[in-house]
């Protein structure tokens, strides 16, 4: 159960270590603070990834172990680093991390003369300076349908059972142990694979909180000889969140200030949850404590992998540790679910490219915090709020417009002397949460918020500091014309509480980042949408609002971004995992995307914020749907290995691929069959018409995991400006895990390359499986 004095105590017993360590350290050798190995240690120091030739590996004859291997490259060309190692083989404090699983390389503080003078060394490939990485920030199960209309019985959940037994590995900010959905009643230990550890106390860890660490290499590096762990804890909300959306216990009663009350539940609420922290408040998401945490992660025993962070430009695969690490994972099994990013709706955004990952798009839900604006005219305005439904701003008050709109000046707002009044404030400036607190001190009874028009009707309602309404840009124009043509224009405010069956649900988030995939044009990306909009989960306090003195402190809070849809998924293919144990990262793949719906509650195309319907480019190939993804009939199988011929079919160098598939055996692409993209035996499919006669062939292999013996007929739904050909049309399987093959051929109608690109569907249909491909054609080079 919930106990707030463990998250102080755990707080304060961290902080506790470091201040103990710091004076310790200082007491007993004066120079061991500094950021360098010793006193004669000069230069300016930065971290580096270094990656070692694929040809070059540690001999267990001259080393006891990796680190040891890795701690004397280092020792050959700094001097520091050297004189450490002799005096003490554990003493080697410019290592930073040694990575054993996700690359051939480690992590180290030097300075750039000893960077250079390593670069001429033969087992050297090469170095990567330190980057940062960010995170991309109770109704969702019965929207999904695996609660059957019950919170704890039928719907997938039931013949899923909860997912039961699987470990979900959470990269993150950290987590606030304490909270009701990391309850470990009534849930059962670990399977005996998991190997990790949890760095909180007992009363902390449990059977749902299994595993818990922190990862900070400049703490570390600051203080080092500091001999207990730093616990992963954040005062923010975003690990607690997450962890709580993809697994988090059944806790009843769960709300926002009233709004959204039910049982909160994650998507997989009897998987265990190994926490990793990777992120930091002001220090965002290192590249090379990621590296770490996944390394770990794998030799701890998870079978999923979150990630809800990312970088904001295209990273070569060969150089991204979320696609360095997910590779690794999926070599060992473990299927990995990453945020495609916050950057949309403009075109080319999208983040976590690479196509052994589950990109995840955002998408709305259909419910609503409904609050409208009640003009002094009798006209309601809708909008949304998480003011209490049962308080009210009944009674009408002057209507106000900030002079600069935006409501980012406390000062100019006193002058306009709005107490009592509700003062309309544009987007922009500084967060409506503070724009709140200004309002307040300066006296306002109210506030409406008008949202950006790029976010169409898509509204994110937060907590404010007084009773706020946000309304979209469409219904903010009409409360403005209502001021400017009333005299002495008054409003008041109705909170309505939650809504569900908002029509046109599921729509395209705004901030959802887009396609196309800047790094392999070829693979459609994201991989599909899930929920991402006003996400109601775990946090250890509720953000900018103060509360009285003795209120109990809020547990949970809406939060949205492409972070929020990346959990769901990670839950849901934790379901899936529990079904079919044997399945491929692959496989558990293939089935949520060859299910994933393409039309709304009202059977109509999923829309995007312009009321349009979405492109491939935006949604991929459709929405989760859980219930159809736990028996999908055909699923496009691969291993690990199939993606090797598809990197050398992407122009990489020999080193750059071995240094992607690390630890599998080094590679050379002029000994292999290269793979264009479009014959990726993926679950969707672009093709790319690059030259006259403007066709593409493009080959899948399909593995049967419905009836054994099925006959699938094939459909093909594409424009007049294309013409499509599927050899064979029909596929006959007569035993479970067949595997069929087929070719796609595409090809121009009029023998020219098409304007802008073109979308279809290729579907292979068998009695109640509907087995669905996006089909996209485009025009242009195959490289990006």
């Amino acid at each position: 159960m919930d106990n707030p004095k463990i998250h102080r105590r755990c707080t304060l017993r961290g902080l506790v270590l470091r201040v103990a360590a710091a004076v310790v350290l200082l007491l007993l050798s004066p120079a061991a603070v500094t950021p360098v190995a010793s006193h004669n240690d000069h230069g300016v120091h930065n971290n580096y990834l270094i990656l070692v030739r694929s040809a070059y590996e540690y001999d267990k004859k001259l080393h006891q172990n990796v680190s040891s291997w890795h701690a004397s490259l280092l020792a050959s060309v700094c001097d520091s680093a050297k004189e450490a190692l002799e005096a003490d083989p554990s003493a080697m404090t410019r290592l930073i991390y040694s990575y054993r699983n996700v690359v051939n390389g480690f992590a180290a503080r030097m300075t750039p003369e000893e960077l250079e003078k390593m670069s001429k060394m033969e087992w050297f490939d090469r170095s990567l300076p330190e980057q940062t990485y960010h995170l991309l920030t109770t109704h969702t199960p019965e929207m999904l349908g695996l609660t059957g209309g019950d919170p704890r019985r039928g719907g997938l959940w039931n013949t899923s059972n909860m997912g039961e037994g699987i470990i979900i590995g959470i990269l993150d900010d950290g987590i606030y142990g304490g909270h009701p959905s990391f309850d470990g009643a009534g849930m059962k230990p670990p399977p005996p694979k998991w190997k990790g550890r949890c760095d909180f106390n007992k009363t902390v860890c449990n059977n749902k909180l299994i595993g818990a660490r922190s990862y900070f290499e400049s703490a570390k590096w600051k203080w080092k000889g500091l001999q207990d762990p730093v616990l992963p804890i954040s005062e923010g909300q975003h690990g607690t969140h997450t962890s709580s959306t993809a697994a988090g216990a059944f806790v009843p009663n769960a709300s926002v200030f009233g709004n959204g009350l039910g049982t909160a539940a994650g998507m997989a609420p009897r998987a265990h949850i190994a926490f990793y922290q990777v992120c930091y408040e002001q220090k965002g998401c290192d590249r090379d404590d990621i590296l770490a945490a996944v390394d770990d992660a794998i030799e701890d025993g998870v079978d999923i992998l979150s990630l809800s962070l990312g970088h904001e430009d295209a990273i070569d695969f060969s150089d991204d540790p979320v696609s360095l690490g997910g590779y690794t994972a999926i070599l060992n099994g473990v299927f990995i679910c990453a945020a495609a990013g916050n950057t949309g709706p403009s075109p080319a955004t999208l983040v976590n490219e690479a196509p052994w990952l589950l990109t995840v798009g955002a998408s709305t839900s259909d419910r609503r915090f409904a609050a409208s604006v009640k003009l002094g005219d009798k006209v309601e305005v809708e909008g949304q709020s998480l003011n209490d439904p049962n308080t009210t701003v009944g009674d009408p008050r002057p209507l106000v417009h900030d002079v600069d709109g935006k409501c980012a000046s406390e000062s100019v707002l006193m002058a306009q002397n709005i107490t009592g009044k509700i003062i309309i404030c544009d987007a922009g400036g500084v967060v409506s949460t503070e724009k709140a607190k200004m309002a307040k001190r300066a006296g306002a009874a109210g506030m409406i918020v008008v949202v950006p028009e790029v976010f169409g009707a898509v509204v994110m309602p937060r907590a404010h500091a007084i009773p706020t309404v946000q309304v979209a840009f469409a219904a903010g124009q009409k409360i403005k014309e209502f001021m400017q043509t009333s005299r002495g224009a008054t409003a008041a405010f109705v909170f309505k509480g939650s809504v569900f069956k908002t029509p046109q649900s599921p729509m395209v988030a705004p901030f959802s980042s887009r396609g196309p995939n800047r790094r392999s044009r070829g693979i459609l990306k994201p991989d599909l949408i899930g929920p991402g909009v006003n996400i109601l989960a775990g946090v250890p306090s509720i953000e900018d609002v103060e509360l009285p003195p003795d209120a109990a402190v809020p547990r949970f809070d809406i939060k949205s971004g492409t972070s929020m849809a990346a959990p769901h998924l990670s839950g849901i293919a934790a379901l899936i995992k529990h079904a079919h144990p044997n399945w491929s990262p692959a496989a558990i793949k293939s089935a949520l995307m060859t299910t994933a719906e393409p039309t709304d509650n009202l059977r109509q195309p999923i829309a995007d914020v312009d009321g349009k319907p979405a492109t491939f480019l935006a949604l991929g190939a459709g929405h989760v749907n859980p219930q159809r993804a736990i028996d999908p009939g055909l699923v496009y199988n691969m291993t690990a290995a199939g993606y090797v011929p598809y990197l050398c079919g992407l122009n990489y160098t020999d080193q750059k691929v071995s240094t992607i598939i690390y630890p599998e055996p080094a590679v050379s692409c002029a000994k292999l069959s290269r793979l264009e993209q479009d014959d990726l035996n993926y679950p969707s499919i672009i093709a790319i018409l690059d030259q006259p006669p403007f066709t593409a062939t493009a080959n899948r292999s399909v593995t049967n995991v419905g009836a054994a013996s099925s006959t699938y007929v094939v459909e093909v739904e594409v424009p007049a400006s294309v013409k499509v050909e599927v050899n064979p049309p029909k596929l006959t399987f007569k035993a479970v895990d067949e595997v069929l093959n087929y070719s796609v051929t595409i090809k121009s109608a009029d023998g020219r390359a098409p304007a802008s690109p073109v979308e279809g569907q290729l579907k292979w249909v068998c009695g109640k499986y509907v087995v669905r491909s996006p089909l996209l054609v485009v025009a242009g080079a195959r490289q990006a």
